[in-house]
């Protein structure tokens, strides 16, 4: 994975010789090929003992950077990595440019900064063009070293990136689903109302049922009593009736 350069191409910690003016130029170039450098050529030598194939600092030092290369003025110009050794000035020099771009562009002490991996990874890749320039093969492993650490990082970051998608993904699904849960519950809410109103209104209807049933059989037995009570007189008077016709014959 590539990472896009958040640093201006004039920030750079490698040494790199004096353009050359391309005479013969086989395939086209990006205009400032700075801002936008073509991957590093992959370098894989054994450096056991048996190893038949002789490392030597040019083609290594091909391998830390490929040559910066532009067009301007309808002329191609060709910038490769310096093979100058570099003396205890230019390493102080290097850790002092280091600690200035650091303060210049802001980059954070600590966590994830991009302009600090940029500077740094700048850094290394000059520290391997000078370590090279006394030991070829001392700089390849240097350079093996330094692929590696950069396909675990971007092992990391794809992976990082893809838990953020992911993680993206399953908070919209949840609010997809809170918005569903939601209008569920205002349905639900909806009904229980109907459901507590319709309640209601049978309790009401009950209750007046019974008030009128309750009212009807007071009438009722309103009603038996003054019947009975009716009879009852009615009963009193045969019986008086009776005794008086009775009564005569009996002193006969």
């Amino acid at each position: 994975m590539k990472t896009k350069s958040v640093l201006p191409p004039e920030v750079n910690l490698v040494r790199y010789d004096k353009p050359e003016l391309v005479v013969n130029k086989s395939k086209p170039v990006s205009a400032k090929s700075e801002n936008a450098p073509s991957k590093p050529k992959v370098c894989s030598w054994d450096l056991g003992d048996d190893a038949d194939e002789e490392v030597n600092s040019a083609t290594v030092l091909g391998c830390i950077l490929p040559p910066r290369e532009w067009e301007e003025n309808g002329k191609f110009w060709r910038q490769k990595i310096s093979n100058q050794p570099a003396t205890k000035m230019d390493v102080k020099k290097l850790a002092d440019d280091l600690d200035m771009y650091l303060k210049q562009y802001q980059a954070r002490e600590v966590g994830i900064c991009p302009v600090r991996r940029e500077l740094y990874s700048q850094c290394f890749n000059e520290i391997i063009r000078q370590v090279t320039m006394n030991c070829a093969e001392r700089g390849l492993m240097l350079i093996n070293i330094r692929d590696e650490i950069n396909m675990t990082i971007d092992a990391y970051q794809e992976l990082y990136e893809s838990s953020i998608a992911f993680g993206i993904r399953k908070a919209l699904l949840s609010e997809h689903k809170k918005a569903e849960l939601e209008k569920k519950i205002e349905k639900l809410r909806a009904e229980n109302k109907e459901l507590e109103e319709e309640l209601a209104e049978t309790i009401a209807t009950t209750e007046k049922v019974e008030r009128e049933s309750a009212e009807a059989r007071a009438i009722e037995v309103q009603r038996q009593a003054e019947e009975l009570n009716a009879l009852k007189k009615a009963n009193q008077l045969i019986k008086v009736q009776l005794e008086s016709i009775i009564a005569p014959k009996r002193h006969n």
